[in-house]
């Protein structure tokens, strides 16, 4: 596979996982200096490595969410929050990920991801269900 079907790949798995929302919104926030970057993450991350078979997308999911737990991503976290359901990820799935958190990351770390994971269950329950139109 060359650089352009791996981009073209990576594209099409970010939209898949991350939702064409947040992946066009990336897109237009990309500058000349952050273009390279964005071409980087594009190619290898999401065209190298979330479309390697060896993991289904799922177990991914999991993986990250513990990482960026690990690593004190909140932003990086709440995103792969909603990635995660994309790849079927329940939430209980996600609840015992952040219980296993706690021993392996610490206690303040858990405590804090399920604030955020809660933030973020809690606006996609409100974009599921938008108010009534009067």
């Amino acid at each position: 596979m060359d650089e352009k079907d791996r981009h073209r790949q990576g594209q099409s798995v970010r939209r898949e996982v991350l939702g064409d929302v947040h992946v066009d919104r990336a897109l237009r926030q990309r500058t000349a200096f952050s273009e390279d970057f964005q071409d980087l993450i594009t190619r290898y991350a999401w065209g190298e490595i979330w479309t390697r078979p060896g993991l289904p997308r799922h177990t991914r999911s999991l993986l990250t969410l513990s990482m960026m737990v690990a690593l004190n991503r909140d932003a990086e976290f709440q995103l792969h929050v909603r990635a995660a359901a994309n790849n079927g990820v329940t939430r209980d799935e996600i609840k015992e990920v952040l219980l296993q958190t706690a021993i392996y990351c610490g206690v303040p770390a858990a405590n804090h991801a399920f604030h955020l994971a809660v933030g973020v269950f809690q606006d996609m329950d409100r974009e599921a269900s938008p108010p009534p139109v009067d």
